[in-house]
Order: structure tokens, then C-alpha cells, then sequence
């Protein structure tokens, strides 16, 4: 029977018949994503993108799988197979992708197909992590010693878990809001930086695939709030490269310059008011 060599994320997972594999893409143990090689074949290409093979010859050896073939370019994430895959499986096979292997799934992602796809999974991504997270604090909230003064429920004058409640109702329309908004930015630092080589669709399905991704380490309890918005950025920085076909220079600068300018336009306002005081005292003292 007729072998293919299949391979996922630069690692082999061995030699199987055509009607297995079409049997795992059916239960989702293979993903069209995943890479084939059968003798005769130059390269390593999507098994979904195969159509007649054949058996290997005696003592013929598949080539070494490169790195950046194993990224299949373009070919999309698990997410945007998930009729293959099923929700879930499709869900947390991007999450650990775009977590463990940036490179490779931003590689992998296609860099148009749509809005709707790459939101819903932000939408899921950020609403379970920052879900989660303020339930955490709502529950540490009610553990003498851990309330605090300063917090979020003191701040907005709400009860813990009323706070719980409106929070998680208008998540969703919140998160939305900031992936729309905090995509038009970066893609306006894009072209100001000259690296914006598609449209803002592919700047969107980056930062989408990124947060979605990166909120769920708010899950983390007291150090999650830490690193997920580090790696966020860090996400930002490989997502909108490799989307836009751009340099790592310019796309870590694109990321950076809202934060360079918000801190910039702060030190200023400090140091307008510095001066702002040391007149009014020097006027006050010589009137």
C-alpha cells in the first residue's frame, strides 16, 4: 500500500496509507495543515493538497524538513480549519502554536480570509482570560488581608461579584472594541515606519490570532497580569513581520511607538507641571 511521510511543525509523525490519512483528517488526527512527502515529490507539501501517490521506492528516503517549510506558508492556522478539527481542538491547537511556535504560525497564517474568523478568536482568547482574572480578584477580595485598599471594586464604587457580573456582560464588547481600534493604531504605525505591505485586514488577523492567544496567561493567578501583556507585545512584534513580509526593525517599532509616544506626552505633562508649580511658588513668594 502506497506510504506518506507525515510531518507537523518540523517534527515527523511517521508513515501512513492514503486511507488513514484521509480517515485522521476525518477525526481530526491529522490536520490539512500537517506536511506530506511521498517518493518522487521535490518537497514537502499540505496533505490537503494531495491527489494521486504512490509507494515509495526501496531504500528511498524523504528529504530533511525544513524549518520554514514545516510553517506551510499561508496554509492557515488550525482555527481556520476548524470544520476539520472540530471547535475546540482547532481552538487549543492555535493557542499552543502561536504561543510555543510565533514564527511558524504567523507564517502559517493566511494574511487575508476575512474579519469575522480572527475576531472570534480574540473574542474567545481575551473574554476567558480576563474573565477569569477579575473572578480571581473576587475571590482573593473576599479573603481578609488580600482586599487592599486601591483596588478595582473600590474604584468603581461596586460590590466584587456585581462588578463579576457587568464585567463579563460587556467583555466581549470591550475586547471587540480594542481589537478594532488597537489594529487601526498599529497599522497607522506600520505605514508611518514604511512597514505596512498588506492592508489593515492582515494587521487585524495578526493582533487577533496574538491577544486571542496571549490573554489566556491572565489566567495565571498574581503573575499573569505581568506576562500577558509582555507577550502580547512580543506577539505583536513576530505576528505583524511575518504578516507584512516586513523587518523585525520595523515591525518592533510599529509595536513600540504608541507606547513611546504615550510615555513621552506623560513626561511632558510632568515636567509642564513642574514648572507649572515652581512659577506659582515663585510668584506667590514675590506678591
Amino acid at each position: 500500500m502506497p506510504l506518506i511521510h507525515v510531518a507537523r511543525d518540523g517534527a515527523k509523525l511517521g508513515e501512513f496509507t492514503l486511507e488513514q490519512i484521509r480517515a485522521g483528517l476525518g477525526t481530526g488526527q491529522f490536520r490539512p495543515t500537517d506536511l506530506g512527502w511521498q517518493s518522487g515529490m521535490p518537497d514537502w507539501r499540505p496533505l490537503g493538497e494531495f491527489a494521486g501517490v504512490a509507494a515509495p521506492a526501496a531504500g528511498d528516503a524523504p528529504p530533511t524538513l525544513p524549518l520554514a517549510a514545516a510553517a506551510a506558508p499561508g496554509a492557515g492556522l488550525p482555527w481556520e480549519h476548524r470544520g476539520q478539527l472540530g471547535l475546540f481542538k482547532a481552538f487549543f491547537d492555535t493557542v499552543s502554536l502561536v504561543i510555543t511556535k510565533p514564527t511558524a504560525a504567523f507564517t502559517m497564517m493566511r494574511p487575508e480570509g476575512g474579519l469575522v474568523d480572527p475576531l472570534i478568536f480574540g473574542l474567545i482568547g481575551g473574554c476567558v482570560g480576563a474573565i477569569i482574572s477579575i473572578v480571581f480578584q473576587a475571590l482573593l477580595h473576599s479573603v481578609p488581608g488580600f482586599a487592599g485598599r486601591g483596588n478595582i471594586f473600590d474604584l468603581v464604587g461596586l460590590a466584587p461579584w456585581t462588578f463579576v457580573v457587568i464585567y463579563t456582560v460587556l467583555s466581549p464588547v470591550f475586547i471587540g472594541i480594542t481589537l478594532f481600534v488597537g489594529s487601526a493604531i498599529l497599522h497607522l504605525c506600520l505605514m508611518l515606519v514604511g512597514g505596512a505591505n498588506r492592508s489593515y485586514e492582515t494587521t487585524f488577523r495578526a493582533v487577533c490570532f496574538a491577544r486571542g492567544a496571549a490573554s489566556l496567561f491572565y489566567i495565571i493567578p498574581i503573575c499573569g497580569g505581568l506576562i500577558a501583556p509582555i507577550y502580547t507585545i512580543v506577539l505583536y512584534c513576530i505576528g505583524v513581520s511575518h504578516a507584512h513580509q516586513t523587518t523585525t526593525g520595523k515591525a518592533v517599532l510599529a509595536v513600540l511607538l504608541p507606547i513611546i509616544v504615550c510615555c513621552g506626552f506623560a513626561l511632558l505633562l510632568v515636567i509642564m507641571a513642574g514648572g507649572f508649580g515652581a512659577f506659582a511658588e515663585y510668584f506667590s513668594r514675590h506678591h
